[in-house]
């Protein structure tokens, strides 16, 4: 198959050796990842605790890539100075964890960094429509968030509708797949729009050896 030239693979350390998480992220940098993408959990807002600012700002060293951080916390803005002086690139929120979402993007993007909003499966597309000039990414969660593994849920008409909406905006904005991605559904999600594919299972699977085959395989 033939794959859009941009399409980037963003590993989710999640599903990384958590007690070796600087070597993890040194092999993936090296087997060709584009972004490291990092789930914060808060126990609150999804069913599970990972680790906040702190475990970012040490693991910065490891790597020039982008820290595409994926903030699953209720009411982030309270915590949003602690992700940014931690090096985090892109910070996404979810759209369904602040009363504030605009205020909430604004800010972001003030303190020089990219915005992003997250979106459950069940929350549409047009929930975005008022916040697309605030944008720099769209995460599609095709789990429900909380943890890694579960099966990918099909939603690749929601994928289309968000592209199309990009589409409007007339500028680059990425539109990131996060759950169950695989080098068996990666074809389809691209082809409804995504440039971005958040894979955690996928890429970690087989040891070190095997991230570049991984990546690769994900890439077509």
């Amino acid at each position: 198959m033939t794959l859009k030239p941009n399409i980037k693979i963003a590993p989710s350390i999640l599903s990384a050796n958590f007690a070796e998480l600087g070597t993890e992220i040194r092999a993936i940098d090296a087997a060709g990842a584009d972004y490291i993408h990092i789930d914060v959990m808060d126990g609150q807002f999804v069913p599970n605790l990972t680790f906040g600012a702190p475990v970012i700002k040490n693991l910065r060293r490891y790597t020039d890539k982008v820290f595409d951080v994926h903030l699953m916390i209720n009411t982030p803005e309270k915590l949003l100075n602690d992700f940014v002086d931690a090096g985090s690139d892109i910070i996404t929120v979810h759209g369904e964890a602040t009363a504030h979402l605009h205020r909430l993007l604004q800010s972001i993007r003030a303190a020089g960094k990219k915005a992003g909003v997250a979106l459950n499966p069940a929350t549409p597309a047009e929930s975005l429509e008022h916040v697309m000039p605030l944008l720099d990414m769209i995460l599609v969660m095709t789990v429900n968030p909380g943890f890694g593994g579960q099966s990918h849920i099909p939603l690749n008409d929601k994928i289309e509708t968000l592209a199309a909406m990009i589409k409007d905006q007339k500028r680059a904005i990425d539109l990131s797949v996060d759950g169950g991605v695989s080098a068996e559904n990666a074809e389809g999600l691209i082809a409804a729009g995504a440039n971005v594919l958040v894979a955690g299972s996928a890429v970690f699977k087989g040891g070190a050896e095997h991230y570049a085959e991984n990546i690769n395989k994900l890439r077509g």
